[in-house]
């Protein structure tokens, strides 16, 4: 009779031990009004502190959108990308990816602002996930309801930014890519059409105008008649030069990126790419017709289950007191 107990209590925790692992994975334990009761005034705090950069900066957006992403990119969503490298540690802002990262000090400010009312509380990775959405509506993006809950990380790696999706992949490694971190081939799409904001410099774009493959050529992927356009923007080394994602609408969320996309005129080789899958092209064509409504609506749904990636929740982590160092 004991070994029967023993057994049905080794099962137990194991089930005990995979719900924990699931709930992390799925991120089960985030909830909607989670400070409901410690800080019940957060959100508004995070949504004013955010508009007084963005109604300065409207370009911001952009940078604090792709702050999100390439979180929950690398160690799920734990604000590791916020940490600051040490004598004896690289973190990833200082990743060859992450070095065009900006938005930092909007962060910080918002977490000033939300120490003052509930210190020691709420968690810069939530600070996070929140400014990003905010920064996007306040540009007449579309608005998503977030989750809260995610605790700090205390292990940042610059070399873990490999995980991030390269503007030079082709569309096997970007689904795999996104796959890998639970999203699915519509999320990639959607996710993609962020590029509808920002702007990107042009060394990510010299290959791909003057040497695509060793032999001095174009990428074949480019609109012919947009690669004169670009080459008068973009010379050979320029590493400053600077053109938007979304050209005549870069300061605009809206559906134009699918149809910039569509005419080949993508920035990126991985926006090109889109169009070289069945299943990707289709939701391309989709949301290049769907006058805004359908790409917002799965926007914010897209948004929701990335920023749910690999969080920590319950005990583990922590809780920052300054987002670029841990406790």
């Amino acid at each position: 009779m004991a070994i029967f107990h023993k057994h049905i209590s080794l099962l137990l925790l194991q089930l005990v031990l995979v719900a924990l692992v699931f709930n992390k994975a799925n991120g089960s334990g985030l909830k909607l009004g989670f400070y409901r009761k410690t800080c019940p005034r957060v959100e508004a705090i995070v949504n004013r502190a955010t508009a007084n950069y963005i109604y300065r900066a409207p370009s911001l957006a952009a940078s604090l959108l792709r702050l999100h992403f390439h979180d929950c990119f690398v160690r799920g969503c734990d604000g590791s990308v916020l940490l600051n490298s040490t004598s004896n540690n690289i973190a990833e802002k200082d990743a060859p990816p992450n070095l065009s990262l900006r938005g930092f000090q909007v962060i910080d400010a918002v977490k000033a602002a939300v120490e003052a009312a509930c210190p020691g509380v709420v968690s810069c990775t939530d600070i996070l996930a929140l400014v990003a959405r905010d920064a996007t509506q306040l540009i007449k993006g579309p608005y998503w309801p977030v989750p809260l809950g995610r605790r700090d990380g205390r292990i940042s790696i610059a070399t873990e930014s490999r995980a991030l999706p390269s503007p030079f992949a082709n569309i096997t490694t970007l689904r795999a890519n996104f796959a890998s971190k639970g999203l699915n081939v519509k999320d990639l799409v959607v996710l993609s059409g962020a590029h509808t904001i920002g702007v990107a410099h042009c060394s990510t774009i010299e290959t791909r105008l003057y040497n695509f493959t060793g032999q001095g050529d174009t990428d074949p992927s480019l609109d012919p008649k947009y690669v004169p356009q670009l080459k008068s923007i973009c010379f050979p080394t320029d590493k400053t030069t600077l053109l938007g994602m979304d050209p005549g609408s870069s300061k605009s969320f809206d559906q134009d990126y699918y149809k910039v996309v569509l005419k080949k005129r993508g920035l990126f080789q991985s926006d090109s790419a889109l169009l070289s899958d069945k299943k990707t092209s289709l939701y391309v064509k989709l949301y290049s017709q769907s006058h805004g409504f359908t790409f917002f609506k799965d926007f914010q749904d897209s948004m929701v289950k990335m920023g749910k990636i690999g969080v920590l929740t319950g005990k583990a982590g922590e809780i920052r007191r300054t987002c670029a160092f841990v406790n």
